[in-house]
């Protein structure tokens, strides 16, 4: 097994891909792990020749299996009191990344996991991958993560999980069904395939009007109407002023690949 939890990639194509490392603790989020994702997705969020990130886990049996329970400090003066946005930044959406996450399930999302699924843009899995909370087992609290999973599939699918626990493991047909997978493949290798092919598709897209696509689809998920349609159209109006919206209708009338500007404040 390598000392590397986390190992990132990044091709010419501005694809990023993240695999969590730790196969034979069924990649599970170990306390290097969470600090080597959190510096992650601010690469990700930063560096203008990444323009989508994909995270995987290594392995054939496990996405990620949630917290490394005994070597985290939970209880013991380490995470009582300090609140939510600082003790959890280790998610796309926790470290507020501007650009698109794909999220590949090439095994069981347990616990902890969870997360991955809940605050990625898109999730791809294989037949193989499943979904467990077993939070409950181990007498702690499913709280954080079934929110998101409950935003996504429904209460339904996030009681049921976190409140049966490790007896039952919800198959990734039934968790795309659900909408809580997005796209589902046969196999890992087939799912991978399917996650690059459209990283690689996105990648050749605006950056500012993703980044601010995502910001208004999120927020349907934060606020409810017409606080939601509201902030949408004043997101939409500041993109007026970017250079990209000028350049994307140029390209299309001359032919021509556009050239996008990577920078948010940039101003046409």
């Amino acid at each position: 097994m390598t000392d590397t939890p986390l190992l990132f990639a990044v091709d010419t194509d501005g694809v990023a891909v993240l695999t969590l490392n730790r196969p034979h603790e069924g990649n599970s989020l170990s306390p290097d792990l969470l600090i080597a994702l959190e510096t992650a997705w601010e690469r990700v969020d930063s560096d203008d020749a990444i323009r989508v990130a994909v995270l995987t886990g290594a392995g054939e049996r496990h996405f990620c299996t949630g917290a490394a329970v005994g070597e985290l400090e939970i209880g013991k003066g380490g995470l009582q009191n300090i609140p939510f946005a600082a003790a959890n930044r280790f998610s796309p959406r926790q470290c507020a990344v501007r650009k698109p996450v794909i999220c590949v399930l090439n095994g069981l999302a347990n616990g902890g996991g969870l997360h991955f699924v809940a605050d990625s843009d898109i999730v791809v899995a294989c037949e193989q991958a499943a979904l467990m909370d077993s939070h409950v087992n181990v007498g702690q609290v499913s709280a954080l993560e079934s929110q998101g999973l409950a935003r996504r599939a429904g209460p339904g699918a996030a009681l049921l999980l976190a409140l049966v626990g490790k007896a039952y493991r919800m198959p990734a047909a039934r968790a795309y069904q659900l909408g809580a997978i997005d796209l589902l493949e046969p196999t890992r290798e087939a799912a991978m395939a399917r996650a690059m092919e459209l990283a690689r598709a996105i990648a050749l897209n605006s950056p500012q009007a993703m980044a601010l696509t995502k910001r208004a689809i999120w927020a349907s998920t934060e606020m409810p109407d017409p606080q939601a349609l509201a902030y949408a159209w004043e997101l939409l109006k500041s993109h007026w002023a970017h250079p990209d919206f000028k350049e994307g209708p140029a390209a299309f009338a001359e032919k021509r690949a556009p050239v996008w500007n990577p920078d948010p404040n940039a101003r046409s």
